[in-house]
């Protein structure tokens, strides 16, 4: 009989399978051994087998609780350029409007409007197509591999969160314009009450942009942001026109309108006004009517192939419609030598669905193209892109044209899903030692 205790119960699933029998056995093989098949406990001879007296298996060890990120860890994820270049626009012009207000600073009580605007510009600017593309072109040419890594990671944020000197500037220009109108209230007696009104009109249009661009608006009601931003914004750039022209040309002194002309021109308001506008007209104007074809290899996604090809890093906008909603997609080519190429756009709203139930021959478009984070995988030597389902659309570029950048695409079926275009493409471009394709179906 044995006198061996039982062995402790293991999972070999959860990584709890010990052995120590195996190393017993190890130290001699002469010396007998004897071994409890079944993890029972030691029995008396002739006892009957009961369920007091067989070896239970302890319950699974409790999971170990997740390890939390350290608070500062998640600050720092939080606090990102974005919201760094935010705090510094916004501060700065708070403490501007401060100075103003206790009339410590007399230039900007005198020109709240040259502010007001010069901000709206800034603002209009960064987020201008052809000021992207420059920017981007300028840090590819002078700064690519030589410079040290975190100088290059540090462009990079730069870039993707130029959008934060956006939100702050635009949001610092409606608190000048609502100064500047505060003021001509307070001097009702010698301002026009057109220019009051005029002052409240624009001051709420911009007020409206602003909402219809918070963040929450822009995820969750796409459509609503493209038609009431755009809008606004086109309402808002027309009534500060017609707010700077009065305003300027309104002679306090004897009550009328008769500073004109060469008047308006010299000031600073006027200046900033057709620099914003500018910003605004110039990428409409390379809007097209497109020749399209789509292939739809399965319910959930529509390819868009259009002639000529593209360098990599670049987002296409694309519409129905010239003048309304516009939506971003990365676009797919294998080098500007090429002779197409294409949008992998996913079934996920209104707009999409359309380019797969009633696909258009023809889509407004863009021909200026804008640059996207990726273009900045010029900087670095090597790389890792990393993406799921349609998000292939913004990382394939790199990786065909890259011959140093590894793909990894995580997707349901991808080829049944995507087709043999976008396969091809893989295939053909990404050789199998850069390339791991994870179907999360099997």
């Amino acid at each position: 009989m044995s006198t061996k205790p039982a062995l402790v119960y293991n999972d070999a699933e959860k990584g709890t399978l010990d052995v120590p029998q195996i190393a017993d056995l190890a130290k001699s093989e002469k010396k007998a051994v004897d071994i409890d098949v079944f993890p029972v406990q030691s029995l008396k001879k002739d006892a009957p087998v009961t369920p007091s007296n067989v070896a239970k298996p302890p319950p699974a060890p409790a999971k170990p609780a997740p390890k939390k990120a350290p608070l500062w860890v998640l600050w720092v994820i939080w606090y990102n350029s974005y919201r760094r270049f935010f705090t510094v626009v916004f501060i700065v012009n708070f403490i501007g409007i401060g100075f103003a207000i206790a009339g410590k600073w007399p230039y900007a009580a005198k020109y709240p409007g040259a502010l007001a605007v010069g901000n709206l510009n800034v603002a209009v600017l960064v987020r201008n197509e052809i000021f992207g593309r420059f920017l981007y072109g300028f840090v590819n040419m002078f700064f690519a591999k030589w410079t040290p890594l975190w100088f290059r990671l540090a462009i990079t944020s730069t870039l993707q969160h130029l959008g934060g000197i956006h939100s702050g500037c635009a949001i610092s220009g409606v608190a000048w314009v609502v100064l500047m109108v505060v003021h001509q209230f307070k001097a009702n007696y010698v301002i026009s009450d057109s220019i009051l009104a005029f002052g409240v009109i624009t001051a709420v249009t911009l007020f409206i942009t602003i909402c219809a661009g918070l963040p929450w608006v822009r995820n969750t009601h796409h459509n609503v942001f493209e038609r009431n931003h755009r809008f606004f914004g086109w309402t808002s750039l027309a009534m500060t026109w017609v707010y700077t022209i009065v305003t300027n040309a309104y002679n306090t002194a004897d009550g009328k309108f008769d500073h004109l002309g060469a008047y308006i021109v010299e000031q600073q308001a006027f200046w900033y006004t057709v620099g914003m506008s500018t910003f605004i007209i110039l990428p409409w104007i390379c809007t097209r009517h497109a020749k399209v074809d789509i292939e739809l290899p399965s319910p959930k996604v529509a390819v868009l192939r259009f002639e000529r090809g593209m360098q990599q890093g670049l987002l296409a906008r694309i519409s129905r419609s010239a003048i309304k909603e516009y939506h971003a997609f990365g676009i797919i080519s294998e080098g500007t030598h090429a002779k197409y190429h294409y949008l992998i756009c996913g079934v996920q709203g209104d707009f999409t669905k359309s380019l797969v139930n009633d696909p258009p021959r023809r889509i407004w478009t863009r021909e200026l193209k804008f640059a996207g984070v990726s273009n900045t995988s010029t900087l670095y030597k090597r790389g890792i892109r990393i993406c799921t389902g349609t998000g292939l659309g913004a990382a394939l570029s790199t990786c065909i044209q890259s011959p140093y950048w590894y793909l990894i695409w995580i997707g349901s079926d991808q080829e049944k899903t995507f087709g043999p275009t976008i396969s091809g493409l893989i295939h053909r471009h990404v050789g199998p030692e850069r390339l791991l394709l994870w179907d999360s179906k099997t």
